[in-house]
């Protein structure tokens, strides 16, 4: 099979198109004949040497979508995503034609939707639908402030809660992608210069209901000063890759009565119901994932280039 090998940390250079053997599936394991696969900061991550407990060389990829290729309690030919479990890290991940992956990290679903859209859904579903309910209990008539919205996490979030009634505000840095928010859903797109609580207290004076926080900790302050007494902010995102707080003295950081959460999930955080009403909603129209970019297996040095530097907006998808 044809499979991305990563040799080891370091520049896209590390990453070839190479010829290895179809993988044998353990028991308990089953064997996925991969159709997409979604990029991931997770995976440029584990290239740029930032990921623990990574052995080289090794396959990325903490997704894929495909069919059943050897037997298990699933039908051969079955429609499957798979995700997590330490896909890409631990054990050889989705960029490929074929991966082998735990049963418990499968997700069944049906669609006729193309492959290359299949690809775009399942770990940026997860973790913007866990962000919602688990990280913030949205409700429907709540507003919500997106920290990075034209990522493909910022645009699941938004058509999810678009979905169940909330009002959705939302960033970019770059403001010719305002209209790009606007056409997505988005109600208040802001231009974000690292200080938008004023802007959204000019539109919500007791601030935002709720707020995720997909940028980083560097944004972070400015996203508690945006929330109103009693809301939540859950931070799921490092798009800046900051993620430590230093010297974090909590009276201190957090603004008085507002709280601060995180979340991070599994493929089993993902109940099978919600992908398919999901994916039964974009394919007739009801929601949208945003922006995709695809590349072929050959392209991956070039889709991860693009990832590393933002060239994109939304998801970046490989098809197989």
């Amino acid at each position: 099979m044809r499979a991305v090998v990563l040799s080891g940390p370091g520049p896209v250079e590390n990453l070839a198109v190479a010829e290895l053997p179809v993988p044998q599936p353990p028991p308990g394991w089953v064997r996925v004949r991969v159709r997409a696969f979604g990029l991931n900061r997770s995976e440029l991550h584990t290239r740029l040497g930032l990921a623990e407990g990574v052995t080289f060389p090794r396959v990325p990829g903490i997704e894929a979508v495909g069919v059943v290729d050897s037997d298990c309690d699933l039908p051969v030919g079955r429609q499957v995503a798979a995700m997590m479990g330490g896909m890409g890290r631990v054990f050889d991940g989705g960029y490929a034609e074929y991966v082998v992956v735990p049963r418990e990290v499968l997700i069944p679903f049906d669609s006729d939707l193309p492959w290359e859209v299949l690809g775009a859904v399942p770990e940026t579903l997860q973790t913007a639908y866990g962000s919602l309910t688990t990280g913030l209990d949205l409700r429907a008539g709540q507003s919500l402030l997106i920290r990075g919205g034209t990522s493909a996490l910022g645009f699941a979030a938004t058509a999810l809660a678009r979905d169940l009634g909330a009002t959705v505000l939302a960033t970019t840095r770059r403001p010719e992608r305002l209209d790009v928010l606007r056409e997505h859903g988005v109600a208040h797109p802001l231009v974000d210069d690292g200080a938008v609580a004023g802007r959204v207290r000019e539109l919500f004076p007791d601030g935002v209901d709720a707020a995720l926080e997909l940028v980083g900790t560097a944004t972070l302050p400015d996203t508690l000063a945006a929330t109103r007494v009693h809301g939540t902010v859950c931070f799921t995102g490092m798009l800046s890759d900051q993620w430590l707080v230093r010297d974090f003295y909590p009276i201190g950081y957090l603004p008085k009565g507002v709280r601060l959460t995180a979340y991070h999930g599994e493929s089993a955080d993902l109940p099978a119901e919600v992908l398919q009403r999901f994916l039964d909603r974009v394919a007739g129209g009801a929601v949208t994932l945003g922006p995709t970019a695809v590349y072929r297996l050959d392209e991956i040095r070039q889709a991860h280039d693009d990832l590393e530097h933002g060239r994109r907006v939304g998801k970046l998808v490989g098809i197989v």
